[in-house]
């Protein structure tokens, strides 16, 4: 199976006929699952519908293109823009012990507007993988839902925001969200 989560960066140009991605232009868009990872491919709708594959998309969608705005226009608020960077980051690091802060921002930047949900995929284990798109910049995101308890809600909000506000370090969360984790399981048990 791939990683667990993974950010994808839309392309500027069609990957099946090189031509540049025109602003506001329908665009589709696919994640094919490779050993290490996901392969994103952008393209001309046309493009896509003609092109033959000998391979199937572990998702497929339809958008618009966005092309990126001037350097001086990427100011963002700052709340969003953090929460934004530090989904990147944990992305990045693949650790698990913090698949349920990256679900809680993933949820936060959908409803946040930032993301938007493109689909869900079982996996053969029964976990859910979400595919998430930033409106903006058009990277993809791909999730494992971890399935939180409600119960479990309130611990892995409060490490979101101590991890926003700065209150304790990456480490700090990383130890406790583990001890959670293990918590959890002796309790199931």
């Amino acid at each position: 199976m791939a990683t667990e989560w993974n950010i994808k960066s839309r392309a500027h140009v069609c990957a099946i006929c090189g031509e540049r991605l025109q602003d506001k232009q329908a665009v589709a868009s696919a994640l094919k699952e490779i050993k290490d990872g996901y392969e994103r491919y952008d393209a001309h709708v046309k493009c896509w519908k003609d092109a033959k594959r000998d391979w199937e998309p572990f998702s497929v969608w339809e958008g618009v293109y966005t092309a990126p705005p001037p350097p001086d226009a990427r100011k963002e608020p700052v709340a969003k823009e953090t929460a934004d960077e530090l989904l990147r980051h944990l992305c990045e690091l693949e650790d698990p012990a913090m698949k349920n802060v990256v679900y809680v921002l993933a949820v936060m930047l959908e409803r946040g507007k930032v993301l938007v949900e493109r689909d869900v995929r079982e996996q053969d284990d029964g976990t859910l993988l979400r595919v998430y798109e930033n409106r903006k910049t058009g990277e993809s995101f791909v999730v494992m839902d971890p399935r939180l308890r409600l119960e479990n809600l309130g611990e892995v909000q409060q490490q979101v925001v101590a991890l926003l506000s700065g209150t304790q370090t990456l480490a700090e969360v990383s130890a406790k969200a583990e001890e959670q984790e293990q918590k959890e399981a002796a309790a199931d048990d």
